[in-house]
């Protein structure tokens, strides 16, 4: 599905060169449940954000379903990240000004879905997540957890081929996490692959191959042999 190949980002600050990401070489097959883990800074959500398209690079080469995305102008980088890439952010990254319905509806606008399907693909979210009655709220009138279930239900909305998450349950309780996680199994079972940055060990257990970064360079991978929970100091 994709591939980075010798990927660097790093930032100037005078004459000192920081780097983000150095070297990273990953290969994603599609159908992979991939998670990423590190200590803070170690470059996870920023890797994330350039599997994403969110983020450039500086070095390297990226290739999204036969595209070459380090040769595609933004426009056409957009289009692509607009049909086949759903993001769940940390931060929500929700609009403020729309309602939660207009939130969910937003990505099948951007795909000229008809106005019928768009309802009643909200309609089956609202329910998939038990937020019929948030449906007309703003964002600022809900709870981080529900901030973070409309943002969910948003971004699997138009069925993406590849799910993105930064720390997908970071600001929900203990059942919402791990229904969320049942739910990114599911959807991994019907064929969507999913990479999500995570600092918890029990939500890394659900994936195929866990990621280790450490100072912006692939530290380690380590295969999940059956979804079995395994130290991964093994």
């Amino acid at each position: 599905m994709l591939e980075l190949r010798h990927i660097y980002k790093w930032v100037n600050t005078g004459n000192n060169r920081t780097f983000l990401l150095k070297d990273i070489n990953l290969e994603v097959k599609e159908g992979e449940f991939i998670s990423i883990m590190g200590p803070s800074g170690s470059g996870k959500s920023t890797l994330l954000n350039v599997i994403g398209m969110l983020d450039e690079f500086n070095e390297g080469e990226y290739q999204f379903l036969h595209e070459s995305v380090h040769k595609l102008k933004e426009k056409q980088r957009s289009t692509l990240y607009k049909q086949y890439i759903g993001f769940v952010f940390q931060a929500y990254h929700l609009i403020d000004e729309l309602t939660v319905y207009e939130n969910i509806e937003t990505p099948l606008i951007y795909q000229n879905v008809k106005s019928s399907e768009r309802k009643a693909m909200v309609a089956d979210m609202l329910d998939r997540f038990n937020i019929v009655g948030k449906k007309d709220l703003f964002p600022t009138q809900l709870s981080g957890g529900q901030q973070q279930l409309v943002g969910i239900a948003r971004a699997l909305i138009a069925k993406p081929k590849l799910l993105l998450a930064d720390e997908p349950t970071g600001n929900l309780n203990s059942k919402q996490g791990e229904e969320i996680m049942d739910l990114f199994r599911q959807l991994n079972d019907e064929g969507v692959t999913i990479i999500q940055v995570t600092h918890s060990e029990k939500n890394a257990s659900y994936g195929k191959r866990v990621i280790h970064l450490l100072d912006g360079m692939i530290e380690k991978k380590v295969e999940m042999a059956g979804q079995v929970r395994r130290n991964f100091n093994d």
